[in-house]
């Protein structure tokens, strides 16, 4: 027995040893095969300098190998070349060999390479047809649709019959991903080919039929493109779009939302009829009223909403929780088009969401709120802080704001729309300041009660120093003027005052129009004014050369003693003008109000025709007509109808048939996915929201967000996150008759996680969370705390809930915690909401003598109390900069740069991209005669300099100049920053040296803690002098005036006059510098500096006494 053992022991032993053997031998033969490979990829790769055609004939080696493994590295490299935006279209042929290749990945990029190029390469492509009708057959779902892809994608009429084929038989396939794909391929063939329209309709009719969600945006798109006209294919599959709406992808979403409003507009009647009665649940009338109105009521029949009206109503509302800003407008569009006016208010707080996306959705959205703020001022109201103008919007953005804002005000906001308007008249964004001019004048004509605030408002402005805001002042007051012009001749004379010194010539016909029309009101300067037109009539712009002459006739009609022989001078010089127009006018003119034989009757009726009173203009906003077209659209957003718009069709008197949609509700299969997550729940046979729950939700919706939308708005939109979101928002629509809501449940877990991740966070952080809620308080105003959600309809009735004020639920729990582990809580951060700039409103309108440092107000300043930038001691801290005048240093003269010409200086403002860089502005200014491109920073010195560069400038027009913001991290030291300039087609070596001064931030601190400070940094911490000081700086303010102008500190209060004491520290590593200057006999003083930084002290000590020495 033991001799067996052993023996088969020995064998097992040897097996094993030549197996390692063997794996050995296998590994090394691997090897060096590995290594021949990598030495033919890497061919291109070792010569980076050889041309692009170079690179493209080993790419066709490589395709042509033998080896599918270099096969599929030239493709895979290929594929990059294409997304790159390079052109590949040579390699086609040797692309094409591989299309009957038998490895599916390899087959799969080569299909994409045809899609691209099929088009192009026509001839080539009809060869490997009978590949691609082969690869129709496979086995694998993803080639079968790859195939009928590229198929599709070769745009030649010879192979209709063949596409058409195929289309049919893969609207028949098993797979739902293939059926997609024929849908897409029906819009393909039907632009090649429109002739093979009933056939495609067939095929569409079919697909129409499909339950599967994958299938459903995609034929609804085909349907959009091919016979947008045949409503009565939608009849049957109307509920079944509805039911499967929230679980289809999101772009399909989309196109089933835009379908389904024109289907709703054209199959039930208006809800917005007056007087209407919403009779739904046969319980009471939504409106209560009196009894003589009920009694009214009762003769009238009572609205009833189809029940298919409200089934699209409901299941499109919880897709206004979607990540997907393209969702939420088409249910915001739906909405407006489509509900009752008493439930349009469910889409406001969703769109107020949108605003913190990119530029370009915030554009898009603010669009449609423009619109809708013009019929539905209330809807947005209680959000107007939302539309408050931000320093970085951009100026499309700032006066599409600007917009709205006008259209919501009232009596009772005007007061604080216009205090608003007032800081926006100072932008430096001189086109959004004139719009805000304008927007004022608006105001001023709707709500009569400000006009009189507003016109003086105005006339302040005229003593601006821009001309841009005195040429838009000058034009919106003449029109104010026009509405009341009896009261305001005080306002006239100061304008004609003015005119010599405005040259805007917009500006100065308005004043000469105004001088004309009211010519009677100012009988002694108009003539005064003509006098100084007439000097300057050959130098004026047209417009102003045209007004002149109308002036001139009017005073002729009015005063013509004073004003004949001006205004046949002035009629002389217009005769002969370069412009036709005006020489035509001034023919007119003469013949109109000069008496002679060939005048005739006219000349009796020249005042009734020059001097008729004027209907006075109406500003009316732009957005006033675009509600023409349907919301969301491109015609509204150009507010040009677009090629393809399809407009909404008037609702119809009379509801048609609506047994046409009475089919069988189909489910939602379970098809083959690659699901992610848990199971999704069986759909309720109940309605979509239970009847007694709409009542809740309408209150609800105020304060009931998406925590899983905000969750997951980072997230990339791939099909597994798409597929657990509609599972998610399926459960919303499930368990809506619960207690909370069904967005609180659907992210429990998510919140699960959240709240132990908080557990783990530390006291800086805490700190931040205020602010992030700030951020999230839209979407996430209710969470899974009992109490917000048992009182959401108390929240939503009261005054605060604005998108501003929401708490999110989240910080409240971390709120609590953070009660319970320390010992000492704040009570500060429970009591106080956000702070924000916008919530503050103790602005007060600033008087012009009002110095700038006065704009911070106390409970801003009492706010920002508890904030500290670092780890710094209580007893010192971070305080504002102190402006004196700023040194300017140039950086690049415009002979050196070719044009280019560069200065920068040091603004003293904490850095925004980091904490220990100090923050440098650099304007850029085109001397040249032609424009410069790309201009960026290149290389650094040394390597390691850390620079946070300014955005490339794509271009800078000839004289134009722009202003950009750097950050460099100097280290505390005076070593220059050397780094390159650069243009399109040059570089410039350019330097930043740093004074010493500029290397420090401000601080603040008591006298008790400077000396304290000062007692720790003696010794070899303390570099002293004693210095002769100019007469004219002996005095405090002068020395602090020097002490300023050389280094960024802060001024200590001192309680001894003969001693000054200023604290800072250093931007890098925040060292403690204090320094301290005590005065002796006649103008002797000891200046003394502390600090770790001995250089940076030598250094520092030798700029004062050099400025301080100075007189």
């Amino acid at each position: 027995m033991d001799v067996g053992l052993s023996s088969l022991r020995s064998e097992a032993v040897g097996a094993m040893r030549t197996a390692l053997v063997s794996a050995e031998n296998l590994q090394l033969s691997l090897k060096t095969e590995l290594s021949q490979e990598e030495q033919a990829l890497t061919l291109t790769k070792s010569s980076p300098k050889e041309t692009h055609k170079d690179g493209n004939e080993d790419l066709k080696e490589m395709l042509e190998s033998n080896k599918e493994s270099l096969k599929l590295e030239a493709m895979k490299r290929v594929v990059g070349l294409i997304a790159k935006g390079k052109n590949s279209s040579e390699l086609f042929p040797a692309v094409v060999k591989n299309v009957a290749s038998k490895n599916i990945e390899l087959k799969k990029l080569v299909y994409v390479y045809l899609v691209r190029y099929a088009e192009e390469q026509q001839d080539l492509a009809l060869l490997s047809i009978s590949t691609f009708q082969r690869a129709l057959k496979d086995p694998n779902q993803f080639i079968r649709a790859s195939a009928l892809r590229v198929l599709s994608s070769i745009r030649v009429p010879i192979i209709v019959p063949i596409m058409m084929l195929a289309i049919k038989e893969a609207a028949a396939d098993l797979s739902p991903y293939v059926r997609k794909t024929s849908a897409h391929a029906i819009q393909k063939l039907y632009s090649l080919d429109p002739e093979q329209k009933e056939q495609l309709i067939e095929v569409i009719e079919k697909l129409l039929k499909d339950k599967s969600t994958l299938v459903a945006g995609s034929v609804v798109m085909a349907f959009e493109e091919v016979c947008p006209d045949r409503i009565d294919l939608i009849h049957k599959n109307y509920r079944k779009l509805c039911n499967l709406l929230v679980d289809v992808e999101e772009w399909g979403q989309v196109v089933i939302i835009s379908m389904l409003t024109r289907y709703a507009r054209t199959q039930f009647t208006s809800p917005w009829k007056e007087g209407a009665i919403f009779d739904e649940n046969n319980d009471k009338t939504f409106y209560e009223s009196d009894s003589e109105e009920k009694k009214e009521q009762m003769e009238a029949k009572p609205y009833i909403m189809d029940p298919d009206h409200r089934l699209l109503l409901r299941n499109t509302k919880p897709l206004l929780q979607s990540r997907n800003t393209a969702v939420v407008m088409s249910v915001a569009q739906l909405y407006w088009h489509l509900a009752p006016k008493h439930e349009v208010n469910i889409v406001t707080k969703s769109l107020v969401r949108l605003l913190r996306s990119h530029r370009e959705v915030q554009y898009i959205v603010l669009q449609n709120i423009a619109t809708m703020s013009i019929q539905r001022k209330g809807m947005f109201e209680p959000y107007m802080k939302s539309f408050y103008v931000r320093s970085t919007d951009s100026t499309h953005i700032k006066t599409l704001k600007l917009e709205i804002l006008t259209n919501l005000a009232n009596e009772a906001n005007i007061s604080t729309i216009l205090r608003e308007f007032q800081t926006y008249v100072k932008s430096q964004d001189k086109a959004f300041a004139a719009a805000t001019i304008q927007a004022i004048g608006r105001c001023a004509t709707n709500i009569s009660e400000v006009t009189d605030t507003c016109l003086n408002g105005l006339v302040l402005l005229l003593s601006n120093r821009d001309e841009t805001v005195v040429a838009e002042s000058v034009v919106v007051i003449k029109k104010l003027l026009q509405t009341q012009p009896t009261q305001h001749s005080e306002i006239i004379k100061h304008m004609a005052k003015l005119f010599d010194n405005i040259t805007v010539p917009m500006a100065r016909a308005s004043i000469l129009w105004l001088m004309g029309e009211y010519c009677e009101r100012v009988p002694k300067i108009a003539p005064d004014v003509l006098r100084k037109m007439a000097k300057t009539f050959t130098a004026e712009e047209d417009i102003v050369k045209l007004q002149t002459v109308n002036l001139a006739a009017k005073l002729y009609l009015t005063n013509s003693k004073q004003t004949k022989l001006l205004t046949q001078y002035i009629l002389n010089l217009g005769k002969y003008d370069q412009n036709y127009d005006i020489r035509d006018r001034t023919r007119f003119i003469r013949q109109l109000i000069v008496p002679n034989e060939k005048s005739g009757a006219l000349n009796k009726y020249a005042r009734r025709i020059l001097l008729a009173p004027k209907p006075a203009p109406v500003l009316e906003s732009a957005f006033k007509d675009r509600d023409r077209f349907q919301l969301g659209t491109l015609s509204h957003s150009l507010n040009v109808k677009a090629t393809g718009y399809q407009e909404l069709s008037d609702w119809p008197a009379v509801a048609p048939d609506q047994s046409v949609r009475n089919v069988e509700v189909i489910e939602p299969v379970k098809e083959w996915a690659p699901l992610v997550g848990k199971t999704k729940k069986s759909k309720s046979e109940d309605k979509f929201y239970s009847d007694d729950e709409d009542e809740k939700e309408e209150e609800e919706s105020e304060s009931s967000g998406s925590e899983d939308s905000s969750s997951s708005s980072d997230e990339e939109s791939g099909s597994e996150s798409e597929e657990e979101s509609s599972e998610e928002s399926e459960k919303t629509s499930s368990d809506s008759g619960k207690s909370s809501s069904g967005s609180e449940k659907s992210s429990s877990e998510f919140e699960a996680e959240q709240k132990k991740k908080k557990k783990t966070k530390k006291a800086p952080l805490k700190k931040n969370k205020l602010t992030a809620g700030d951020s999230d308080s839209d979407e996430n105003g209710n969470g899974p705390v009992a109490q917000s959600s048992s009182s959401s309809a108390e929240s939503s009735s009261s005054s605060e809930s604005d998108s501003e004020d929401d708490s999110d639920s989240d910080n409240i729990t971390a709120q609590k915690k953070k009660s319970q582990v320390k010992s000492k809580p704040k009570v500060e951060v429970k009591s106080k909401k956000e702070v924000s700039l916008l919530d503050l409103d103790d602005f007060s309108p600033a008087p012009t003598n009002t110095p700038k440092s006065l704009v911070v107000s106390s409970s801003l300043l009492s706010d920002l109390e508890g904030l500290s930038l670092s780890n710094m001691s209580s007893t010192m801290q971070v305080t504002t900069p102190s402006f004196g005048p700023v040194k300017t240093y140039e950086l690049l003269h415009h002979m050196t740069g070719k044009g280019l010409s560069a200065k920068y200086h040091f603004p003293r403002q904490p850095c925004l991209y980091q904490p220990s860089m100090v923050a440098v502005q650099v304007i850029l200014t085109n001397s040249s005669d032609h424009s410069l491109e790309e201009i960026h920073i290149g290389d650094r010195s040394p390597a390691s300099l850390n620079i946070h560069c300014f955005n490339t400038i794509e271009r800078l027009e000839p004289e134009a100049s722009v202003t950009v913001s750097m950050g460099v991290d100097f280290s505390d030291s005076t070593q220059a920053a050397n780094f390159q300039l650069c243009t399109k087609e040059d570089r410039f070596s350019v330097s930043i040296q740093p004074a010493v001064g500029e290397l420090l931030m401000p601080s603040t601190m008591t006298e008790e803690d400077f000396s304290k400070e000062q007692g720790k940094l003696l010794g070899m911490n303390e570099t002293s002098a004693t210095i002769t000081m100019a007469t004219a700086n002996t005095s405090s303010q002068a020395i602090a005036k020097q002490v300023l102008s050389v280094a960024n500190v802060g001024v200590v209060s001192s309680s001894q006059n003969n001693v000054h004491r200023f604290a800072g520290r250093t931007v890098s590593s925040g060292a403690v510098v204090l320094v301290s200057l005590e005065q002796k006999e006649s103008s002797a003083a000891l200046l003394t500096i502390n600090t770790e930084k001995s250089v940076m002290a030598s250094m520092l000590l030798r700029d004062l006494k050099q400025a301080l020495a100075q007189a």
